[in-house]
């Protein structure tokens, strides 16, 4: 009596101390360093710099409504300056909260994974003890020097050890459970973190831009509108010399850049991804393009092919069970010689064959044709003309999650545009996607914002 009082005894402690570590754990969970009247004060600090900031933005409309004068750009860029400068403290006070969530998270990770780490230690033990009382047998209990009662009092342990390894398993699950959602929140704050620190470089440079504008503009006119009309004229000389400078694509040749970036705002329309990302993928499929060279197919059977410019051969120049009858069908309906068009070739590993400046291999392309005839208004699409492959590449840009707009979201694009998998999944597929959004970077504050403010 005495024994099973205190076993029951000792299985309620057991349970009662899971549930209070559970209740410490939950504690420890929810209080974060910055307390709920901390987080109101951000949130309500946020508030007010939206309502200043949709203040600029109705000011900016309103200015850029009337004629050109140097009054007028005078004002907007005060306007833009003024907004430039709220943004910089909103989202500095967005990263701040999201800097506090980022440590709640990381503190609730460590507490779970060493709770985690424990039970699997507890349960192993558990299951060893198991197995030691399960493996009696008849003849052990009736040859050996022990007396029925101690067998009885063995089995009462079995059902002890049986309920604990119960509560054991359970308490594993929902620790696992606890660890992975923090794991999956944590990435998401990251990610937003990276995204508010990058919007707030971009705002901080425009803003550095747009003073400098400033200062040059007041210093050249004196405040005279005759001199600023002069300053008008050279930024518009700026801007068509910008339009009309040449935009290389892959294996299509080169284009204006002004017809480039036509066909990247089309694409914009349509899908919500951004043209300076649009262009910069291009941009960096192009240089890509130049160091590992064009292929020619040459046998349909096994897929092998030869280099375009060097005559090299190639056993791999395009999969034959899953892009040659693609491939054939496309330049079949383009009246294109499937032997003499080209194609990429193959890398150090799997296959080549993706074609023209998009760089779709032939059984994608097939898959987007539909959607790049209907949002064109054409019969045929055409991989190797360059407004088809904006457009096909727009719509897998935004299938990858790029008409997010954000920072991390456009970089996932990149990468699963390149390699089909998130930047995580490879170093070279993540410095494929960093390229790709420092040349967007480039080509927006270069080329496309002259262009625009001409």
């Amino acid at each position: 009596m005495i024994k099973s009082f205190l076993k029951k005894l000792a299985t309620l402690f057991v349970i009662v101390s899971f549930i209070f570590a559970g209740m410490g754990i939950a504690h420890a969970q929810i209080t974060p360093a910055c307390d709920t009247a901390c987080r109101a004060k951000l949130e309500a600090d946020l508030a007010v710099l939206e309502k200043e900031i949709n203040v600029q933005n109705e000011l900016l409309q309103s200015k850029q409504r009337e004629g050109v004068s140097l009054e007028r750009d005078m004002a907007i860029l005060n306007a833009q300056i003024e907004k430039a400068k709220l943004s910089i403290k909103a989202q500095n006070l967005a990263i701040s909260g999201i800097t506090e969530d980022i440590g709640t998270k990381n503190k609730t990770i460590t507490v779970y994974s060493a709770k985690l780490d424990r039970e699997k230690e507890s349960l192993a033990g558990l299951l060893r003890r198991t197995n030691e009382i399960d493996s009696y047998s008849l003849t052990e209990v009736a040859l050996s020097d022990k007396n029925l009662s101690d067998f009885f009092s063995d089995l009462d342990n079995f059902q002890y050890i049986e309920d604990a390894i119960g509560n054991s398993l359970d308490q594993v699950v929902t620790a696992k459970k606890i660890t992975e959602e923090a794991k999956a929140t944590l990435e998401e704050k990251k990610n937003k973190e990276t995204d508010l620190r990058y919007k707030k470089e971009l705002e901080k440079n425009f803003l550095a831009s747009a003073e400098k504008e400033k200062a040059s503009v007041l210093k050249v006119t004196k405040g005279q509108e005759a001199s600023y009309q002069k300053v008008l004229k050279d930024k518009q000389a700026k801007a068509a010399e910008i339009r009309a400078a040449l935009f290389a694509l892959r294996d299509t040749g080169e284009i204006p850049f002004g017809t480039a970036y036509d066909y990247a705002k089309i694409v914009s329309q349509k899908t919500g991804v951004r043209p300076a990302f649009i262009l910069a993928i291009f941009m960096q499929e192009s240089g890509f393009g130049k160091s590992q060279g064009s292929c020619y197919l040459k046998d349909p059977k096994t897929g092998a092919g030869v280099g375009k410019n060097t005559g090299t051969p190639f056993a791999d120049v395009m999969k034959p069970s899953r892009d040659v009858q693609p491939f054939l069908e496309i330049t079949g309906r383009l009246g294109l010689d499937p032997y003499t068009t080209p194609v990429s070739c193959p890398q150090s590993v799997g296959y080549g064959g993706a074609m023209g400046p998009a760089q779709f291999i032939p059984s994608t392309w097939v898959l987007y044709e539909g959607l790049i005839e209907k949002a064109l208004g054409i019969s045929a699409s055409n991989p190797w003309f360059a407004r088809d492959a904006f457009m096909a590449a727009g719509f897998l840009l935004k299938d990858n999650g790029a008409r997010a707009g954000s920072y991390s979201a456009e970089r996932d694009a990149a990468c699963r545009y390149f390699s089909g998998s998130k930047c995580s999944g490879s170093s070279w597929a993540s410095s494929y996607g960093t390229q790709v959004m420092n040349k967007a970077e480039t080509i927006q504050t270069t080329m496309i914002d002259p262009i625009e403010n001409s």
